[in-house]
């Protein structure tokens, strides 16, 4: 469950002057049929979008992501992530967050929940940061500002979290651990028959 809400009223809140722009990216309600309530929070993220002020709002953009094609979206979600400087990923529940694998395999800092899976991924201060509290706006905005305002250290991050992908969650990875582990069982069984 993601907190797109809380994510702009933290941007609106703490970050207008820092000068960064903010994407809020998600599917679009039509293309989601599990999840009734989400034409609702486009709504409200659509009204609070526009009660914000005019030269914040310019820094703002609400991406609304077709769920026809997946290859189209896979593309525009690659696309954005690649673009972006930083990955956040506001959630109040998670398991294993692909959006968060994804933006650091593009070597992007996360600054993320610390819930669920995702606390699996991020190793807060090397990879990314991790926020305790999901509803603790102030705390994302701290997190934020420290990335945007030292591009280098969301560099060193964003790096870090490339390697961690690599060693980690990919396949061929997950393949190589399997293969020890065969290789241990085996050992074992050998060790047991003499």
């Amino acid at each position: 469950l993601k907190d797109h809400e809380g994510l702009l009223e933290c941007f609106e809140k703490y970050l207008g002057d820092t000068g960064a722009h903010l994407a809020l990216v998600g599917p679009s309600s039509e293309g989601v049929a599990d999840d009734p309530e989400g034409p609702a929070v486009q709504s409200r993220i659509a009204e609070a979008w526009g009660a914000m002020p005019r030269d914040l709002r310019r820094r703002v953009h609400i991406v609304a992501l077709a769920m026809k094609d997946f290859d189209e979206n896979g593309a525009m979600v690659n696309a954005i992530q690649r673009r972006a400087d930083i990955i956040v990923q506001k959630s109040l529940v998670e398991g294993f967050g692909l959006t968060v694998s994804e933006a650091m395999w593009k070597s992007k800092p996360v600054v993320a929940s610390a819930v669920g899976g995702i606390k699996d991924q991020v190793i807060d201060g090397e990879t990314g940061i991790l926020v305790e509290d999901p509803a603790d706006l102030e705390a994302f905005a701290d997190a934020l500002r420290l990335l945007v305002e030292d591009p280098e250290m969301a560099e060193r991050m964003g790096a870090a979290a490339k390697e961690r992908v690599a060693k980690h969650f990919l396949a061929a990875s997950r393949v190589a651990d399997y293969v020890s582990l065969i290789g241990l069982v085996e050992a074992t069984a050998d060790a047991n028959r003499t």
